[in-house]
């Protein structure tokens, strides 16, 4: 080797092996040592990936039209199904609260007629009644003693077989026979035997057949009245009567369970004296089941039970007489006033006896208002309301 060979030898330097950076000052050395790109300065630093997340609920799909109308309508029959339920507890458990009685009365009957025939009775019971109640009412004591009682009103609801049914007052002073008893005041038949006796005095006297019996006290009367909100009646004049323990104006006006009680009964402030009376309660028992049988009271369930609850004290029917009958003979009523006829049985005139001032029938004309009804069949022109 000559010198300049050496000399180059000793010109390049020796390059000494430096240790191993650990992994973290290899990184920072790392990073410190890459270039930036222009391009990449204002880019975001990389973030670490996350777990993915649930995957998103599927789209809800819309139901055909013809399964959204079947739910709707399974919804409306429920609601129907428990409102006719409501409808028919309201009813029976009113009906059960009735009193059923023994009312037909046995032995030979007239044989049934066209239609049917159902006595409405209004009697002086204070059934249900406390003393303070009866007070209230002007009806005197809360108990009758058995024997004693006595029907303020008797009318007789013929429903035809096909048409408008018809209302008969009868008077309760008519003066008729008595089977037992001799003749008398058409009320005293009550008073001495009750429906059974009633009956079988109406059925001798007008040869039509009773197929239904309903009675009810003055503590139902008034009480259904009050249920129903009271009802609504045009006087043509006052109405003053201290027996009946009423005080009412002339005029379209409210009456209230006591007012229509004592309105009903008062004979003393008229000069027809139980003509009047007679007429008065055909026209007030009709405003009464009309209010009854309104759309807000029979088919709200709460109000219809309110009424049977409040008319089932002191209310009695004949045993054999069904819920169904019940609803008929009330809903005839409702339509006395618009679409059937009121009449009272013909009056011939009054007379003096032994029993008191009694009124007598108009024999011809009484006898061929019973065959139109026996028969089904326009009543007489000489019937007068």
């Amino acid at each position: 080797m000559n010198g300049n060979d050496d000399q180059r030898a000793q010109a390049i330097p020796v390059r000494r092996r430096l240790p191993s950076p650990g992994p973290q000052q290899g990184t920072q050395q790392a990073t410190r040592a890459l270039p930036v790109h222009p391009d990449r300065q204002d880019r975001p630093a990389p973030q670490p990936a996350t777990a993915p997340g649930p995957p998103p609920a599927p789209p809800r799909q819309k139901l055909p039209r013809k399964y959204l109308w079947r739910r709707i309508l399974v919804v409306v029959a429920l609601v129907l199904a428990l409102w006719l339920a409501l409808l028919a507890w309201a009813g029976f458990s009113a009906w059960g609260a009735v009193d059923k009685i023994a009312a037909f009365p046995t032995g030979d009957r007239p044989a049934a007629g066209s239609g049917t025939n159902v006595l409405l009775v209004g009697s002086d019971s204070r059934a249900g009644l406390s003393s303070e109640e009866a007070h209230d009412l002007g009806t005197g004591g809360a108990n009758v003693s058995e024997g004693s009682a006595h029907t303020d009103s008797i009318m007789l609801l013929h429903l035809p077989s096909s048409g408008q049914p018809t209302l008969v007052s009868f008077p309760r002073d008519s003066y008729v026979p008595i089977p037992g008893h001799g003749r008398n005041k058409i009320n005293a038949s009550f008073a001495f035997g009750g429906a059974p006796l009633l009956i079988e005095t109406l059925e001798n006297a007008t040869g039509l057949r009773i197929d239904g019996y309903m009675e009810i006290g003055f503590g139902g009367f008034a009480g259904v009245v009050n249920a129903v909100g009271g009802v609504r009646m045009c006087l043509p004049e006052a109405v003053k009567d201290d027996y009946a323990h009423i005080d009412l104006p002339a005029g379209c006006q409210t009456l209230n369970g006591k007012d229509a009680l004592g309105y009903v009964r008062s004979r003393h402030a008229f000069a027809e004296g139980d003509l009047a009376r007679a007429k008065h309660q055909r026209e007030f028992l009709a405003a009464l089941m009309s209010k009854i049988a309104s759309p807000v009271n029979v088919l709200m369930p709460w109000k219809l039970h309110s009424i049977g609850v409040s008319g089932a004290q002191g209310l009695a029917v004949d045993n054999e007489m069904s819920p169904w009958m019940a609803f008929k003979t009330v809903w005839a009523l409702k339509g006395i006033s618009s679409n059937g006829t009121s009449v009272q049985v013909p009056i011939a005139g009054n007379a003096s006896t032994n029993v008191g001032d009694v009124l007598l029938w108009d024999k011809p004309k009484a006898l061929a208002l019973f065959e139109a009804l026996r028969n089904d069949t326009a009543l007489p022109t000489s019937v007068s309301p």
